[in-house]
Parts: C-alpha cells; structure tokens; sequence
C-alpha cells in the first residue's frame, strides 16, 4: 500500500511543483509529515538540509531522501528501502520530463504570443510566493530551537544577501557556527 502511496504523491508532487524544489518543499511536507506521517518533522528537516548541501535540485534529493526512509521507516530492509528511493525519484521527474518535452514543442511557436507572455508574468510572482511557502514552512521549532538559531540565521542572512557569500561557504561557515554555538 505504501508504495502506491508514495507513486500517487510523488508524481502529484510533480505535476504541481510548479517553481522548483523550494516551491514543492510545502507540498512534499503536507503529504509525508502532516497526511501519512512516514517521516517526523525532525526527519523531513534533516532532509531538507542534507538535500541542499548534495548536488542535484533539491525536489529530486529530497525526494530519494524521503522515499528510503519512508519505506525503511515501514518495517522494510535497506536493501527493498533503496527501491523505494528509486520509485519516488522517477514519480517526481517523470512529469517534469513530460511536461518540458510537451511544452517545448509548443514554446518554440508560440513565444512572441500575447497571451503566452501574459501567462508567464502570472507564473512568475506565484513561483516567488511558492519559495517564500517554503521558507516560511521550515521556520519552525526544529530549525530555530533558541536565540542562538536565530543569530545564525540572520547572520547566514545578511552574509548571503547583502555580502554575497557563496551558499557553499555559508553551509560551512553555519556548520562551524553550529559546533562552537551547541558543542
């Protein structure tokens, strides 16, 4: 059953990830923590942030992340539990591939149309709204446990905004933050 489970909400969660992986990050919580709990908030979070720091989008990590340990989490081996990772990130790229190879068929005549362009400047504040979903999403308890999570924040913060860090180097500098602040 939870492997039909899984099929259905990840390739819902493809269909509908409209803006990328941050702009699923809401809908992936909603159906694996909150509807079917396979994973604790604990858990999605862990994912999330190994799912930044690993190359590839975020929306596919996250998903091979989730899929392992929603059907480890189920009683099953790690062995049958890489199968599940292996089905999740097919149903989440599947219609992406779809729809990009339907879309660029049609794309290509059809860009200069009003009405084309006029869609697009509709997608492109609701794809900001769907990141900003998802950020707000994981202001919670797990992630900002105490004022010291709150200074590394507003540092990573400022440092990525107005100094223009590289994200690679914020991870590690949050990392270093991490063990001197809780070690």
């Amino acid at each position: 059953m939870i492997w039909l489970q899984l099929l259905y909400v990840y390739l819902k969660i493809g269909i509908l990830g409209f803006g990328g992986g941050y702009a699923m990050l809401s809908l992936i919580q909603a159906d694996v923590v909150d509807r079917y709990q396979w994973i604790s908030l604990q858990e999605f979070t862990d994912i999330v942030a190994i799912s930044q720091m690993t190359p590839g989008p975020i929306g596919i990590n996250s998903a091979t992340y989730i899929g392992y340990t929603a059907i480890h989490n189920a009683g099953y081996s790690p062995a049958v539990s890489v199968l599940g990772s292996c089905l999740t990130t097919f149903a989440v790229c599947l219609p992406s591939f779809l729809l990009v190879l339907f879309i660029s068929y049609f794309f290509a005549k059809f860009k200069n149309n009003k009405y084309v362009e006029a869609a697009f400047l509709g997608l492109r504040p609701v794809t900001v709204g769907l990141i900003a979903a998802a950020a707000l999403l994981l202001m919670n308890h797990e992630n900002f446990i105490d004022y010291k999570s709150f200074l590394i924040f507003g540092a990573a913060f400022i440092l990525t905004w107005k100094f223009k860090v590289h994200p690679i180097l914020m991870i590690l500098l949050a990392g270093v933050a991490g063990i001197i602040l809780y070690w």
